[in-house]
C-alpha cells in the first residue's frame, strides 16, 4: 500500500525426522499453486547448532508431497556430503 514488499512468510516446516544423527525438516515452498522442494536440515556439531537450508526446483501439486519429497531430498544429501554440508 505505501510502496513496500510484504514480508516473507516463513515456509510451513514438517514434523521433524531424526536420519543420521541429523535432524530433517521439510518446508515446502508455494509458488504459482504448486509447491518446491526445500527444508532444512541440522546436526549439533562440537556444541553448536547447524543449519543447512536447500531449495530445489522440483515442483509438486501439494504440500503433503513436496514435504515427502523434502526429506528424501534431504537423506540424499546427507548420505552424499554427511556434515560437509555445513561448510
Amino acid at each position: 500500500m505505501f510502496g513496500g514488499q510484504p514480508a516473507a512468510a516463513e515456509p510451513e516446516l514438517g514434523e521433524p525426522v531424526e536420519y543420521k544423527g541429523f535432524v530433517i525438516r521439510a518446508a515446502p515452498m508455494a509458488e504459482g499453486g504448486k509447491f518446491l522442494t526445500a527444508g532444512i536440515i541440522e546436526k549439533e556439531v562440537a556444541g553448536e547448532r547447524k543449519t543447512h537450508r536447500f531449495i530445489r526446483a522440483d515442483n509438486h501439486a501439494s504440500f503433503d508431497q513436496a514435504a515427502e519429497f523434502s526429506v528424501g531430498k534431504a537423506r540424499q544429501i546427507i548420505d552424499l556430503q554427511g556434515e560437509r554440508v555445513f561448510d
